[in-house]
């Protein structure tokens, strides 16, 4: 059994037998009172598949409105803490104090405990990038050969369109079976990745796990630039990236996190009584 990690998720199965209703009060009770992702440690890079998706203030709102998003993120077996909205609703009204795990954090993990572990055999982890530009795709392959030699790579660079046709799908998933990669990173933004994973992932046969993880793509590629450690440490990267990216982070930050916090408060009394 796949063991979860997420921030939204009743251990059941994904066959539609029960759906977790974000407008529900008792989402929120599992939401907070749910095994979060703390650290890394225990992702098993050798079970059956995992899927991990990334939770932030912008995400949940958007699942709001977006039923078809919301699934997807409900069958998540891996569901980050990628927001200090998330980290502070959990600690003002959940009483439980996380650090916030960063797509970008779950990348570099995987790809040094791959790299650890095939460096030690003659047999080379696989690596496939689904997602982005060819020009990106190209810069993280080379960055990727230099920083971890026991790791192969594919890529594909899919259609930029709101969403992607069956045919298309299917050559992707043809060539992602083809190559038989360990792990799948998957960056065509939110909610589309979680979307086209939430589809297709019982068609994949061998990723044991499947991350969709947005700009993590630009970041290793170097074509845009995460925030500095110490803005991460002082919890201000979304300052960081608001500054750089303003048209781009806007709404996330003054519109979908007020809405997010002013969503939970509405409901802390019951939060607090049920927690």
């Amino acid at each position: 059994m796949v063991r979860h990690y997420g921030l939204l998720s009743d251990g059941s199965d994904r066959d539609g037998s029960v759906h977790i209703a974000f407008k529900n009060i008792s989402t929120l009770q599992k939401f907070f009172n749910y095994n979060l992702a703390e650290n890394l440690d225990s992702l098993n890079l050798h079970g059956p598949t995992t899927v991990v998706n990334c939770l932030n203030p912008h995400s949940f709102v958007q699942a709001l409105n977006d039923d078809e998003f919301r699934i997807a993120l409900e069958q998540s077996d891996v569901l980050l803490p990628d927001g200090e909205g998330i980290c502070l609703a959990l600690k003002k009204w959940g009483n439980r104090t996380i650090n916030k795990i960063a797509g970008d954090d779950l990348h570099r993990f995987l790809l040094e405990k791959l790299n650890n572990e095939h460096g030690k055999t003659n047999q080379p982890a696989k690596v496939y990038y689904m997602g982005s530009s060819q020009h990106v795709l190209d810069l993280i392959t080379a960055r990727l050969q230099r920083e971890y030699p026991a790791v192969d790579v594919r890529t594909w660079s899919p259609s930029f369109c709101e969403k992607l046709s069956d045919e298309e799908s299917l050559r992707i998933i043809d060539d992602i079976n083809s190559f038989n990669p360990d792990i799948l990173f998957v960056s065509m933004t939110a909610p589309k990745q979680e979307k086209w994973v939430a589809c297709h992932r019982d068609r994949l046969s061998s990723p044991h796990i499947i991350a969709s993880i947005g700009a993590v793509f630009d970041f290793y590629a170097g074509t845009v630039q995460r925030a500095p450690n110490w803005a991460v440490q002082l919890k201000i990267e979304w300052l960081y990236r608001l500054i750089k990216e303003p048209r781009r982070m806007w709404e996330r930050n003054f519109v979908s996190t007020p809405k997010f916090l002013h969503w939970v408060y509405q409901h802390r009394n019951e939060l607090k009584n049920n927690i």
